[in-house]
């Protein structure tokens, strides 16, 4: 049975992660340090092929001691939130995740060494497009055109830039994922996320999604919309995204390259929380909204070209919209009765 190290794995995609990993019969060490959520109870946590290691993704001694004896790393581990994040947190978002990435590298060079580790996978963003002015965005963009503006965006293209240098040098394998917009269940308010109001409601992920649902399940009318609403997203569930992560990991296609992982279906902010409204209030109710100033770092289109994940991984993100909302939107029905956001 093959080993996959996973950092980060009681985070919202590493959830998603382990899951997958473990269904498709790996046999998985996740290493977290519940900053983000604290202890959380999941459906794999009794899984006898799941480890769970409370630690420190900057600590390298200790990513060593677990990378020496694995197959792969997906280096999954980062302080990461919505848009509020990248203002609220944008020298934390810089350097501490800076030096999860550099104390993930030093671990798995080292580790490398030993024989068994054959490749480390990093989880990229779709921010690194964040200052493109061409769409869709394909893989390569992120060099020709200028670098993102956010700390975060910033930090995630140096992730690959990581990734691309332990190859050159030390010819550590590599390949680099780039989810674009996950959606699913299982993310809630994190210990340190700071509230935002919008209208009369006070949110704390500054997830598109979420906040959104959130509003039109406590009644909010008009509907808060930040910014104006003309934002192209392209929703991919986290199952979705999880099974291209795993399924990529023997693919020899893989091997040394970088790929975005997304749903090709675009939709405007404005259509989602008309969809959202539909969903929850009934189609005969009347749709209203305000438009509310955005964020600085909202970037106005994140269009993905799946050409080469679709070519070489066969990775197709089937699951829609509506499909992602079904599941999404009685999650947060229960977290809200449960004050978990």
């Amino acid at each position: 049975m093959s080993t996959i190290v996973i950092t980060g794995s009681e985070g919202f995609i590493g959830g998603y992660l382990v899951r997958e990993a473990l269904y498709q019969g790996y046999e998985v060490i996740g290493i977290d340090n519940l900053s983000k959520y604290g202890v959380i109870s999941s459906s794999y946590s009794r899984n006898s092929a799941y480890t769970l290691i409370e630690g420190d993704a900057r600590n390298s001694e200790l990513l060593l001691e677990h990378f020496r004896d694995a197959d792969h790393v997906i280096a999954g581990a980062a302080m990461i939130g919505g848009i509020s994040y990248f203002h609220s947190y944008a020298y934390d978002l810089l350097a501490t995740n800076e030096r999860i990435i550099a104390a993930t590298c030093d671990a798995a060079i080292k580790a490398f060494t030993f024989g068994r580790l054959k490749k480390v996978t990093y989880l990229s963003s779709s921010m690194v497009f964040e200052s493109t002015n061409s769409w869709p965005s394909k893989e390569g963009d992120e060099r020709l055109h200028p670098p993102p503006i956010s700390s975060y965006g910033f930090q995630k293209l140096a992730v690959e830039y990581f990734a691309r240098a332990a190859w050159s040098q030390y010819r550590l394998p590599f390949t680099i994922l780039r989810p674009f917009n996950c959606v699913g269940i299982g993310e809630k308010r994190a210990k340190g996320d700071v509230d935002i109001s919008s209208g009369n409601i006070s949110l704390a992920m500054s997830h598109v999604v979420p906040d959104l649902v959130q509003k039109i399940l406590k009644g909010q009318n008009p509907v808060h919309i930040l910014g104006d609403g003309n934002q192209i997203r392209c929703y991919t569930y986290g199952g979705d995204l999880a099974r291209g992560i795993v399924s990529s990991l023997e693919n020899p296609n893989a091997l040394n390259e970088d790929f975005n992982l997304s749903s090709p279906v675009q939709t405007t902010v404005l259509e989602l929380a008309q969809l959202i409204w539909e969903k929850i209030r009934g189609s005969d109710s009347k749709f209203s909204y305000i438009l509310d100033s955005g964020f600085e770092h909202d970037v106005k289109k994140r269009i993905p070209d799946v050409e080469k994940a679709n070519r070489l991984l066969g990775f197709h993100a089937n699951t829609s919209l509506e499909e992602m909302l079904d599941e999404v939107i009685p999650w947060i029905e229960n977290a809200i009765a449960e004050n978990l956001i």
